[in-house]
Formats: structure tokens, C-alpha cells, sequence
């Protein structure tokens, strides 16, 4: 299966292929700075030039069962990543954005990182605990470790925060009695607010940086959870609500945008899709 890096512009409507490989990729990051993406690969964590394509592997000292829920800070200084070499199931870290050795964040596993908050200070994501009942939902916590906040309840399944830009809201699939649609919700559990409502399968809602828009992959109606190599859409709707428009239809899931990917300048946005 070849993964192909490519990057939308919504302005344009241009696709532009920065990377092919026989490997499988997943998961591309912006820089703030523009100039690189970050993927994941085979466990391992890579920067990739967007002039002279290449991948340059990340130094994650211990962590070499990296999954595809990894990102940057908003300044550009430290890498976050989920990783299971450790332990049994997920646990996210955080680490110099040179590489380094990683520092531990949730003591609980598991955890699958998802956001940034705008300031730096927090962190989103989903994890499974005791008292969730045996399902993932959205919490929160200190960037540099610390007592966890559950954000949503009463969800069968949640995925996907990840902030806006002014940090007043966390956007996040939820799935409630069998459909998954996106929603929103403030940082501190209140005031959720269900975006879409259509027949697709919703997941991996991203605010753009400007907070003008929100770009996520629709899967076809019927889809049990967020698979791979399916056909599918990427979709663009206004950051406040209102009808979405499909910008692509591609063979992916799983991968192909699964963690913040938008540019610094919010024109463009990057994805993997996949050929076989």
C-alpha cells in the first residue's frame, strides 16, 4: 500500500502531493513555523521537509510504539506523543521537538493525545477510565502532568479534540446511540453543542488557525468506528455551524487526518491517502 503526503489548499482547491512511499504514513502535523510536517510511521516519529522531501527521523529515546495521535506545541518547541512501549496500552508523553527523552504526562493508560490548548498550558485528548464505564471520552490535562478533568460525559464514544483557536471550545466526535456526528464543547464540561447531523459517520473535527473553519473526513453511512483503506471524504463547514462542502473524495481513514494538520496561515491543510 503506497501512502501518498498531500496538501489541500481550500482556497484553490489544489491538491499537492509532497511525498510518496512504500511505507506506511500517517497523521501529518503543520509546523508553526511552515516549513515542516511531522508523521508517524512503523512506531517511529518523522519530520518532513516541504522543499526536498525527505523523512528525518525523530529521536524518541525509549518510545518506538508511537501511534498516530502526536503534535507540536503552539510555539514550536515540544513534541507530544502516544506511545505503548511501556506500557500496555497508550500513554502520552511529551519531549524537546528536536527529539530527546520523553517525559511522561498521564499516569493512566489508556490515553490517546488530540489537542493543544492555544496558551500551552493543557492538553486534550481521550482516555478510558474506571468511571467512564468502559468508553473513551475527552479530558484534559497540565501540559506538564497533573490532575485530569473529564470534559464529556453520557457519550458512547468520543475522539478526535482538538481546541479552537481562542480555546473557548474543544471540537470532538461523539457517537450517541449509534451515530457519530461532531460537536462541541467548553473546556470545562459545559455547554456542548452537536455541529452536524447527517447520515455520515463524522470523526476528526480541526479548527483552522484563523477560526474560520473546521476540517473533517466523513465516512460512508455504517461505518463501525475509524478504519482504514475505505472510501471516504474530507470535508470543510464554517467554525460557527452550517452546511459542509466536500473538498475530496479519497481511499483512506485511519491516517489521513487523524491529528491537527492545518497550515499556519490556514489556507492549506495536509492529509495522507492511500493507493494500493
Amino acid at each position: 500500500m503506497k501512502s501518498i503526503v498531500a496538501t489541500f489548499d481550500i482556497e484553490t482547491g489544489e491538491e499537492t502531493v509532497i511525498f510518496e512511499t512504500d511505507r506506511h504514513l500517517e497523521a501529518p502535523n503543520w509546523t508553526p513555523d511552515g516549513a515542516f510536517l511531522v508523521v508517524n510511521g512503523g512506531g517511529r516519529l518523522y519530520r518532513l521537509p516541504l522543499e526536498g522531501a525527505f523523512l528525518e527521523e525523530v529521536g524518541t529515546g525509549f518510545a518506538v510504539k508511537c501511534n498516530n495521535d502526536h503534535g507540536i506545541s503552539p510555539d514550536g518547541t515540544r513534541l507530544v506523543i502516544s506511545d505503548s512501549s511501556q506500557t500496555e496500552a497508550s500513554c502520552i508523553y511529551t519531549l524537546p521537538f528536536a527529539g530527546g527523552t520523553p517525559k511522561r504526562i498521564t499516569p493512566e493508560t489508556p490515553s490517546y493525545w488530540h489537542g493543544w490548548s492555544p496558551g500551552g498550558g493543557t492538553l486534550a485528548y481521550v482516555a478510558k477510565r474506571p468511571e467512564t464505564s468502559d468508553t473513551f471520552q475527552v479530558f484534559t490535562c497540565p501540559v506538564d502532568g497533573g490532575g485530569e478533568f473529564q470534559v464529556t460525559k453520557d457519550f458512547d464514544h468520543c475522539d478526535g479534540p482538538d481546541y479552537t483557536p481562542d480555546g473557548e471550545w474543544i471540537w470532538f466526535n461523539g457517537e450517541k446511540s449509534g451515530s457519530v456526528q461532531l460537536w462541541r464543547i467548553r473546556p470545562d464540561g459545559s455547554g456542548a453543542e452537536q455541529m452536524t447531523d447527517d447520515e455520515r459517520v463524522n470523526w476528526f473535527p480541526h479548527p483552522s488557525p484563523d477560526g474560520c473553519h473546521i476540517a473533517y473526513l466523513a465516512y460512508e453511512p455504517g461505518t463501525k468506528g475509524h478504519p482504514g483503506e475505505r472510501n471516504v471524504q474530507l470535508r470543510l463547514m464554517p467554525a460557527k455551524g452550517g452546511p459542509p462542502r466536500v473538498l475530496l473524495h479519497l481511499f483512506g481513514g485511519q491516517g489521513t487526518i487523524n491529528v491537527p494538520s492545518w497550515s499556519p496561515d490556514s489556507r492549506k491543510f495536509a492529509f495522507v491517502r492511500y493507493e494500493g
